[in-house]
Formats: structure tokens, C-alpha cells, sequence
């Protein structure tokens, strides 16, 4: 069901080169390079995850994601190789606004899963974020735009379904603020 919906969505939107994959039960427990396996990743490194994020010091005036340049929430696509820098998203989101909304007003933290799944729709290890319930503005890491070849996998939706897209065609269709936001 929620492959099917995901793929036409995809589809209608001209994304092309994606694929959907099931996952064992024991897939989160099993080391990064057991998991490229499964995937048949690239290297570990293709292997992402989506996590939502919320700004606790946003304005009071801020409460939902009608602003991509100032919002309540974000979704932030990061390898799981890597380390997320929140700092660099909160300096990103700074700067695109201009300077006009202070430092102090972006603070960025993992929003509570329950607030994820009202948002999102999807349960922990399966966020993605094609096909969401609310338009959550997309910030993906830039060294996931920089992957050799262009094709990572990410959440698909389900705790044991995986997402492998294109990375061209997911900027095109999510467009997303392609932000350095990462440790390697």
C-alpha cells in the first residue's frame, strides 16, 4: 500500500530511477555494511535517514511549516555515517533569513517520535520524505548531493521498507535546501 502510493507519487511527479526494497526485521541491528548488503548500496555511505527536527526557540507567531525560510519544523536527510551539525542548519537558517530573525530564534532539536508520526505519518525508521502529511520544508545534507553514484537510499515509508532514488531526481522533486550540515 504505501509502496504503491509512494511509487505514483514518485511517477506523477517525474522520478524515475527509484527502487523500493523490504528489509528483515533485525535490519537495525545489524552493522551499516550488513545493511549496504541488503540494499545493495554503493557503500555505507549511500545509506541515509530522515529525521524531523524542531525549533524550539522559533517566534511564538511560528507554529507550523507554511514558511520554509522560517519554520516550526524541518526535515533534515543526513548519512548515517555521518554526524549531524545542527549549528550549521541553525547559521544556514540565519542567513536566509537575512539576518532579520535573531541566532537566538533557531534552536534546533529531534522532534518527540509522536510529533514526528502526526507530521510525518510514518513511525520511527520509516520517515521518509516523499508523500508526507504536512509539507515539511527538506534540508539534505550536502555530501549526500556530492555521492558517487548519485543514488542513496533512505526511509521508505515503513519500519522494513527502504527508498533508493536518484539524487538528482529527489532534488528536483523534493527541493530541498541543500545545506552542509554534517561531521564525516
Amino acid at each position: 500500500m504505501t509502496e504503491s502510493r509512494l511509487s505514483s507519487l514518485l511517477r506523477s511527479n517525474g522520478v524515475r530511477d527509484f527502487s523500493f526494497k523490504r528489509v528483515p526485521r533485525d535490519y537495525y541491528e545489524t552493522p551499516l555494511e550488513s545493511r549496504r548488503e541488503i540494499l545493495t548500496a554503493h557503500s555505507i555511505d549511500h545509506i541515509c535517514k530522515s529525521i524531523v527536527l524542531v525549533n524550539t526557540q522559533a517566534q511564538a507567531s511560528v507554529t507550523d511549516c507554511s514558511d520554509r525560510n522560517n519554520s516550526k519544523y524541518y526535515v533534515v536527510v543526513v548519512q548515517y555515517t555521518a554526524r549531524f551539525n545542527a549549528e550549521s542548519v541553525k547559521k544556514f537558517l540565519y542567513s536566509l533569513n537575512n539576518g532579520k530573525i535573531p541566532k537566538k530564534k533557531f534552536n534546533l532539536r529531534l522532534a518527540p517520535e509522536e510529533v514526528s508520526l502526526d507530521l510525518t505519518g510514518y513511525e520511527h525508521n520509516g520517515v521518509t520524505c516523499i508523500g508526507m502529511k504536512t509539507s515539511i520544508p527538506v534540508i539534505l545534507d550536502e555530501a549526500i548531493a556530492k555521492l558517487e553514484p548519485d543514488f542513496f537510499w533512505l526511509g521508505g515509508g515503513e519500519t522494513d521498507l527502504k527508498l533508493g532514488i536518484r539524487t538528482s531526481e529527489f532534488i528536483n522533486f523534493v527541493k530541498p535546501f541543500v545545506v552542509d550540515c554534517s561531521n564525516n
